[in-house]
């Protein structure tokens, strides 16, 4: 081990420093496009004269388009190009966010919204494509644990940048002017520094492509049964639908609070836009610290399900709470609401740790896509539900709070039933027997 680790430095770390910090730019600038319509919520109640259903249906919408290109993005990008796929889409989004800062009614809104989401769709499957050829199994893990952070990072930018743009313009603008980052940011920088293989990069050592090469080859040479399941074998699996299950779960709550929390939080403390946006970031810094907790305790005691189950309940008891105090205690409210969104984001590393584990390995690529794709409906459940819960209660969002809640504990529960095969022994004599049945996940 010790001599991998040091192999692997004296090699080079070019993939970390351009690759990785790429990715989390770009992925950053799509989730900003996909989530910035929080911040226009008010002013398209006002100027379209849509309803709280009709504002969560705008904003969900955007997931079912998510859903198209999910399992196709990562196809094209293994047989393909990573970098074309990803390249074109990041173009053909920009074109799209744009737009949205120049629709006239409801119907313009969706179809606009349901476009985004499919051209940003394969974004997600392509980078973990891209990932996968140019870190060796050894490093993967640490290389999607840094990228992931990108959402926690992207909600501390999002939420006070698009509380700026409000406080001296309105909801279009802030559609045309984050629209524009993908043509002066994200494009030029993953057509610059992007590649899709070692091979191909310029940039790349001699020694540090032979590393990546063989470590590439060495990994595959373990698994050599892994072309001879294919979707129909994930599709059969009942694990990896408990763990679909289990993640569209969690969207709900996440996206159900991400969306309306700039919402809540200026009911909670009636400040201006921008004073919104610097407040709502709060709990985003928070969920970063929550994600990189959690996924070392987990990793220390093994137990994946129980560290996921923990945040979904710390998630669910504080987001209820924090909107019962509401605005008679508002420090203690936007606390309390900071520690439910670190609980619904710190599920992140052990959730994807027991997956992984939990999954015959010769299908965790496809499954993953897969649990992406039909999980990710959660987020337009969420913010739609969570809607038509204040009209139907006349503006409170104490409804919604416990729909969401609920949502998050099922969650954690239902990931208790994984425990088995998905939980990492952290001692000797049940580690084989747990390796076994894991070999045979399949067939649970």
């Amino acid at each position: 081990m010790a001599r991998n680790a040091m192999s692997a430095t004296a090699v080079g770390n070019a993939r970390w420093k351009r690759l990785i910090p790429v990715a989390i730019i770009v992925y950053i600038i799509s989730f900003m496009d996909r989530t910035n319509i929080g911040f226009a919520l008010n002013g398209l109640h006002q100027d379209l004269g849509i309803d709280a259903a009709q504002q969560g249906l705008a904003a969900g919408i955007f997931f079912i388009g998510y859903l198209v290109l999910q399992i196709p993005g990562g196809h094209l990008a293994e047989h393909w190009s990573a970098k074309k796929f990803v390249g074109i889409m990041v173009l053909v989004w920009g074109v799209l966010a744009v737009l949205s800062g120049f629709i006239q009614d409801f119907t313009q809104l969706l179809v606009v919204r349901f476009f985004l989401g499919v051209a940003e769709a394969g974004i997600w499957p392509a980078i973990l494509v891209l990932i996968s050829h140019w870190f060796p199994a050894a490093e993967r893990a640490r290389a999607y644990a840094f990228w992931m952070m990108n959402i926690a990072i992207a909600s501390i930018i999002t939420a006070p940048l698009s509380g700026w743009i409000l406080s001296f313009s309105d909801w279009r603008w802030l559609f045309i002017i984050e629209g524009i980052f993908p043509f002066v940011i994200a494009a030029p920088l993953w057509w610059a520094l992007i590649a899709d293989h070692p091979r191909d990069a310029k940039w790349c050592s001699e020694q540090e492509r032979e590393y990546i090469e063989q470590g590439l080859a060495a990994d595959a040479a373990a698994h050599p049964q892994q072309e001879k399941l294919g979707l129909r074998h994930v599709l059969s699996n009942a694990v990896v639908w408990r763990l679909t299950l289990v993640y569209f779960l969690i969207q709900i709550g996440f996206y159900g609070i991400n969306i309306w929390l700039p919402h809540v939080i200026k009911t909670i403390t009636s400040g201006s836009s921008l004073e919104v946006g610097l407040v709502t970031a709060i709990p985003y810094v928070l969920a970063m610290f929550g994600l990189w907790y959690n996924a070392k305790a987990a990793d220390r005691s093994g137990r994946y399900s129980t560290h996921v189950l923990l945040s979904m309940a710390i998630g669910a008891v504080a987001l209820v709470i924090s909107v019962a105090t509401g605005d008679n205690l508002p420090f203690l409210a936007v606390t309390l609401i900071s520690i439910a969104v670190a609980g619904a984001l710190a599920y992140d590393g052990p959730f994807w740790a027991s997956a992984s584990r939990a999954m015959p390995v010769a299908v965790a690529g496809t499954a993953m896509g897969l649990i992406n794709a039909v999980g990710n409906l959660g987020g337009f459940v969420g913010p739609y539900v969570g809607g038509y819960l204040q009209d139907v209660t006349h503006g409170s969002f104490l409804a919604t709070s416990i729909f969401l809640a609920c949502c998050l504990l099922a969650a954690g529960l239902v990931m208790l039933s994984l425990r088995r095969g998905g939980d990492r022994p952290v001692a000797g004599g049940e580690g084989d027997a747990q390796e076994s049945r894991r070999s045979h996940a399949g067939k649970n």
